[in-house]
């Protein structure tokens, strides 16, 4: 995208946050689960002891296919001694570094012997870039958190799946598909062994390497078991208050694929698909690394080091973030997770706020999740902006603890207790609604690819019954993302017919319809003539069959004056409406604009 394009379509800032609660119903636990509860300030770039340096010849051997094709050799020695003068001459006396391992996408993580703060961190990075050429960038490990604000017997508490005002309407996709041979990867902190959980997992990975961070005494190995990621007060830095265990990935997973018609608990979304936990978060949040490692096992990627994963996931739920830029190492892990055709679906955050400004929601080729209420309206502590993908059911317990998400936990406070449920809410309960849906589609069309997966949410979400400015196309549809990635989204399908790039020579086509068209070059433009009957509303919406192209989307009368539009950046779904208050019919023409780009779209046209 250019600069000038950047401004024109602006992508605007976000944050993410942490908040959790507990319920008190029959079978749920009425624990409060403080993970954050003082915690809506944004950890935006907390200090961190490790940098990441990635050298060129990995780097564009990285790019050539998007696979890690080798690692270059490092003298780990010289590059403490390096390390060590930058830090002196930056006046950061003391600091030293040694290699701690290597990432799977080539790049080598060290680890210094004491924390530093992010910018200090930043300035060492850029002073080190600047002293080697081999160095294709250099990068502070950011830490990570989990997103979240604190027949089956309890299905008739999960209003977020059923329900017509608030819900993702799941049982009329259930008709549809169930998830059947689809793998979902569940990156997060670990998951706990629950009878709502039984026989829904394959095998998966801690990436943690951090024995303070993991909390299990030991570094990586192949026991994503969640242990509990409970801290002191002060011990995730001054201030902090204690918290008790949050189970964050075991909630997450029950949303996705939870037993569903075993007269117990709650259902689950895919409840035909497969989780596979992988764990990066532990005390104090984890690690961009870690983090990034993760993606790229999951998706079938080689990390050095570890097994070859049997049971690749098609689908990454990262219910995470933190603040920041979408840093060099996460995209590479996402655009390799993405090369093999995996869809990455993450958290935009619970800080209210504009929605450019938390990683890795702001990452390039992942679909990007806001919450909203029970009402289908934007829920208070959500994180919007125009990289918002769509929204999903996230919750809102101020009134009433049933107004959140419903799903599997543990009773633990710190170490692991019984099996229990509780109520959540957030952008990282939201999340798993989507991934979820995903999972959906994927089984009903393996060969989709992650694009075509984007752009077919994007086009049968939902219009918001609430406000929800900046939250995307709409609220998640479960049926009609189903319908729409296999193509039976039940309304006919119109093909455009050219000549029609003026009002005089548009297309007449009878709404409601889908209209299949195609900006072949760059001077080509395409209207289409809608008869609007009085006291309706004519709703449009436009997909771009490539997320690299940018087409425009405007309703005008006979006359060419433009009544509704949308401009949105490239690979976004444009959406609009027009109300006919009067009293008779009237004559609209939906023109599809090239701003960039050529190739095919989908027209949506109803009321």
């Amino acid at each position: 995208m250019s600069f000038v394009l950047a401004n024109r379509k602006s992508l605007i800032a976000l944050a993410c946050g942490l908040l959790a609660t507990g319920v008190g119903q029959a079978g749920v636990s009425n624990t409060q689960v403080d993970v954050g509860l003082a915690s809506i300030v944004q950890r935006a770039a907390p200090a961190t002891d490790r940098l990441i340096v990635g050298y060129r010849d990995a780097a564009e051997a990285d790019a050539a296919d998007g696979r890690v094709m080798r690692a270059r050799s490092v003298d780990a020695t010289a590059m403490s001694h390096r390390l060590g003068s930058v830090n002196s001459t930056l006046g950061l006396r003391g600091a030293q570094a040694k290699l701690l391992r290597q990432t799977g996408t080539g790049a080598h993580v060290f680890k210094l012997n004491k924390a530093l703060s992010h910018g200090e961190l930043e300035r060492v990075a850029a002073e080190l870039k600047a002293s080697d050429p081999n160095i294709a960038y250099a990068e502070p490990d950011r830490k990570m958190y989990p997103l979240m604000t604190p027949n089956d017997s309890s299905y008739s508490s999960q209003w977020d799946l059923y329900e017509a005002t608030g819900g993702i309407r799941a049982p009329a996709a259930w008709d549809l598909a169930t998830g059947t041979g689809v793998t979902v990867a569940v990156i997060d902190t670990g998951i706990r062994p629950h009878a709502d959980l039984s026989g829904q997992i394959v095998a998966g990975y801690d990436m943690i390497n951090d024995t303070a961070v993991s909390n299990d005494g030991n570094a990586r190995d192949s026991d994503p078991s969640d242990p509990g990621d409970w801290t002191a007060a002060g011990e995730c830095g001054t201030g902090e208050p204690a918290s008790n265990s949050s189970w964050h990935g075991t909630h997450v997973a029950g949303t996705i694929a939870a037993k569903t018609n075993n007269s117990s608990g709650i259902a689950g979304i895919a409840f035909n698909a497969k989780i596979q936990p992988v764990r990066v978060l532990g005390k104090c949040g984890g690690y961009t690394s870690d983090i990034a490692d993760g993606m790229i096992w999951a998706s079938g990627g080689t990390v050095s080091g570890l097994p070859a994963n049997a049971t690749p996931s098609r689908v990454i739920n990262m219910s995470l973030g933190g603040g920041g830029a979408c840093d060099t190492t996460s995209q590479n892990a996402i655009n390799s997770a993405r090369s093999r055709g995996t869809v990455v679906v993450v958290a935009a955050g619970n800080e209210n706020q504009n929605a450019s400004n938390s990683n890795p929601a702001n990452c390039s080729g992942v679909i990007t999740v806001a919450a909203t209420d029970r009402n289908g309206a934007r829920a208070y502590y959500s994180n919007y902006g125009s990289i918002v993908t769509l929204a999903a059911p996230g919750g809102d317990v101020r009134s009433s603890s049933s107004n959140g998400i419903l799903s599997t936990l543990n009773a633990g406070t710190k170490a692991p207790g019984a099996d229990s449920y509780a109520y959540y809410q957030g952008t990282s309960m939201a999340t798993p609604h989507v991934a979820g849906v995903v999972a959906l589609m994927l089984s009903a069309k393996p060969t989709a690819t992650p694009d075509q997966v984007k752009a077919a949410l994007q086009s049968s979400a939902r219009a918001f019954p609430g406000t929800c400015s900046q939250c995307g196309s709409g609220i998640l549809d479960a049926a009609a993302a189903v319908a729409a990635i296999t193509g039976t989204g039940g309304l006919p399908t119109v093909n455009e017919t050219e000549s029609n790039g003026t009002i005089a020579s548009a297309n007449a086509v009878s709404a409601p319809a889908n209209v299949s068209g195609t900006i072949g070059s760059t001077s080509d433009t395409d209207y289409f003539k809608v008869t609007l009957p009085a006291g309706k509303t004519l709703s449009a919406t436009l997909t771009m069959a490539s997320s690299s192209n940018d087409f425009d989307l405007y309703v005008k009368n006979s006359a060419g004056t433009t009544l509704a539009k949308s401009e949105k950046a490239a690979g976004q779904v444009d959406s609009t409406t027009y109300a006919n208050g009067g009293s008779g019919s009237v004559t609209l023409y939906v023109q599809v604009l090239r701003y960039s780009g050529t190739g095919a779209y989908t027209l949506k046209l109803q009321w």
